[in-house]
């Protein structure tokens, strides 16, 4: 049996023929793409949708896409919840359970900010339902790294985690590629009093259909919590028995410092992610005058270049490890977070040219993120042990990224945001630097 294409036959339970390792990477690849295509569409289509969910404040017009960060804000601060609950729920009834939950609330979640009426027409009910839609989301999102993240490296091969891992960002990619190309083709047919009115909400409908593609194709994948850890039943993938099942709070209670470790690994690389990926184009417009479908244009161009570039750092990784990729990811986002910024002008080629020169350095974290977070926990609470933590620093950092760069630009202070972006940075290099090297370590399974 080929290395590459089967779990190995130790992990199967009960007899039971190991999944391809080739199907368990699409499974947790394509369910995590639609998730997150549900995630991103929000911030992409933020622009447009905006005044319809808020009024505008008196004589300033950034107050409408203000609230609207806001609520993008709001969401990321349920994600540590879903890491906690959802992780909980992968320690304790397996990896598969909770991500087969996770697409059910981003779908509905999803519809739910389809079906979002406006502010003219129902008051404050518009932004209260737009809010508890992000509230679900942001449940289903904390939980989905935490199980995936999780799922992913456990499914890997010998010497392969980080290219495994580098698959949760690819698919997280695709994903945000979809809802970007998504955005910018629904720009490019209709109208900008269109896609206000009525466009915006086309993308949230097609995200709620794509969940349901997911949860199907999620339900053939096979459980990769380990089979000491599952009751002696006959069916392929029983429950672990109740005795055995971690608390609620174990991971944080029993292993303080590698939550900690969790925070400061993720600092630096979230608030670099949602810059680049997603505040990006709307840095360009609110500070350089940046055309709207432009700026989707080139969100879309450098994704597929960003997407291209995971596996190698993946490869990368497991030939020279972890921490090289870290260190060079961190530092150089300290010292050049600043001037590239600050080469966004209202031209096409410069906007695209920053956005890919920044992608290049951040795969030294996304590529590797996921298979370090694992490679910090056991087993037995991996998922909720990566969930809640990383949550945390992501609802903290990454989700408030958008809020404090148009906050900055709404004090008349646009200069200091990319001074925040390279502090941030900085502090996650001192972190790496005290890594030790895992990626020729044995995974507890």
């Amino acid at each position: 049996m080929s290395s590459a294409e089967h779990i190995a036959e130790d992990r199967a339970p009960n007899g039971v023929r190991p999944p391809s390792r080739l199907r368990q990477l699409a499974a947790a690849s394509i369910g995590n793409a639609v998730e997150w295509y549900d995630w991103y569409a929000y911030s992409f289509l933020a622009v447009y949708f905006a005044g319809q969910v808020f009024p505008e404040g008196a004589g300033n017009s950034l107050v409408p896409l203000l609230s609207t960060f806001a609520v993008f804000a709001v969401g990321f601060f349920m994600r540590p919840v879903g890491g906690l609950l959802l992780g909980a729920i992968a320690d304790r009834r397996g990896r598969r359970s909770a991500l087969t939950l996770t697409i059910l609330l981003m779908g509905g979640g999803s519809l739910l900010v389809a079906l979002t009426p406006t502010y003219e027409a129902t008051g404050l009910l518009a932004p209260l339902v737009l809010v508890a839609a992000r509230l679900v989301q942001g449940l289903s999102v904390g939980g989905e790294f935490a199980a995936s993240t999780t799922f992913l490296v456990e499914s890997a091969g010998p010497g392969r985690r980080g290219l495994f891992s580098s698959f949760q960002y690819v698919s997280t990619t695709l994903g945000q590629l979809l809802a970007s190309g998504t955005a910018a083709l629904l720009a490019a047919l209709l109208t900008e009093q269109q896609m206000g009115q009525w466009g915006w909400r086309v993308a949230f409908l097609v995200g709620a259909l794509l969940s349901l593609l997911g949860l199907w194709i999620r339900r053939g994948a096979q459980e990769t919590l380990s089979p000491d850890r599952h009751s002696s039943g006959d069916t392929p993938n029983p429950a672990p028995q109740a005795a055995d099942r971690p608390g609620l709070f174990e991971a944080l209670r029993r292993h303080p410092r590698q939550s900690l470790l969790i925070c400061g690994i993720t600092a630096g690389g979230t608030l670099a992610y949602y810059t680049w990926t997603t505040y990006l184009p709307v840095y360009a417009q609110v500070n350089a005058g940046f055309d709207k479908a432009d700026s989707l244009t080139v969100g879309t161009l450098s994704l597929v270049f960003f997407a291209l570039l995971q596996p190698l750092g993946g490869l990368l990784s497991d030939r020279i490890g972890r921490k090289p990729l870290l260190l060079g990811f961190s530092l150089g986002f300290a010292v050049l977070a600043v001037p590239l910024l600050h080469l966004v002008t209202e031209a096409f080629v410069s906007l695209l040219l920053v956005q890919c020169a920044g992608m290049v350095l951040l795969t030294g974290y996304t590529a590797v993120a996921a298979a370090v977070n694992a490679e910090v926990f056991p087993a037995r609470v991996r998922a909720a042990g990566i969930g809640f933590p990383y949550s945390l620093t992501v609802a903290l950092f990454g989700g408030t990224a958008p809020y404090v760069g148009t906050w900055f630009k709404q004090a008349g202070h646009p200069d200091l945001f990319p001074w925040y972006v390279s502090a941030l940075c900085l502090v996650s290099f001192l972190v790496y630097l005290t890594l030790p090297e895992t990626s020729r370590q044995k995974l507890e399974r």
